[in-house]
């Protein structure tokens, strides 16, 4: 039997997806949730559906006093770990409240990161694991449009690029995945291009298949590889111009 996967955001649009690909390859689920209720109806479906264990875990990551005992607790130790939470917020409410912004930026890179820290270690001590944590082509650049979530996002991406470089001689693999846009509840209301827009099962397969593949980085959608070397490009006399 395949070991136990951990989703940490389980009750998310793309957690959910991301579940059903795991157990769909026999493996048992560690999920975690802010919230018992969903999460219960979610495990449950999960374990007649597939015929798999899963267990039910209430995380909150902003509570960062209980990462580490968490992080201590959890038996078996998984194998692998997804870290699916983030929060995009709005940009006009953050430019004008710091509270809001401070939640953006925590729940999209303090918080998430402090959490793969602890599994690295305990995945290091083990000498085997692959860590996935999910970033955003947001942070590839910042943008006025979205600054704050960018800049969370792109703050997460390069603590994954150390955990990486630091766990690579270690048995442990750690995995970047840039969605680009998706069609979620977060994203509801927002008018997104269809050519440039994943559904959440798309995301769970791509990151089902860099698992496999001991993939590095990826962008679910390979145009958004190029659409962001493009941007990252342009001369910031012209960028700052640009209404992006």
């Amino acid at each position: 039997m395949p070991h136990p996967v951990l989703i940490i955001g389980a009750t998310s649009d793309i957690g959910r997806a991301i579940a059903h690909v795991f157990a769909r390859q026999g493996h048992d689920l560690m999920l975690t949730a802010r919230h018992g209720d969903a999460l219960a109806t979610d495990a449950e479906d999960l374990r007649l559906r597939y015929r798999v264990a899963v267990t039910e875990h209430r995380l909150d990551v902003l509570e960062t006093d209980s990462l580490a005992p968490f992080v201590t607790g959890l038996e078996p130790l998984p194998e692998l770990a997804v870290c699916v939470v983030g929060r995009l917020g709005d940009q006009a409410e953050n430019q004008s409240d710091l509270a809001a912004a401070d939640i953006v930026m925590r729940t999209n890179c303090n918080a998430p990161a402090m959490l793969l820290a602890a599994l690295a270690n305990r995945f290091e001590a083990r000498g085997s694991g692959v860590l996935v944590g999910i970033a955003s082509v947001a942070g590839d650049r910042g943008r006025a449009t979205n600054y704050v979530y960018g800049a969370a996002k792109a703050g997460f991406a390069a603590f994954l690029s150390g955990l990486r470089n630091r766990l690579a001689r270690q048995g442990v693999h750690v995995l970047t995945v840039k969605p680009g846009f998706v069609e979620t509840k977060m994203t509801a209301g927002m008018a997104l291009p269809r050519a440039l827009t994943a559904q959440p099962a798309e995301v769970a397969e791509a990151v089902y298949r860099a698992c496999k593949q001991r993939r590095d980085v990826i962008y679910v959608r390979p145009i958004w590889r190029l659409i962001m070397a493009i941007i990252r490009a342009i001369p910031e006399t012209i960028f700052k111009r640009m209404k992006i």
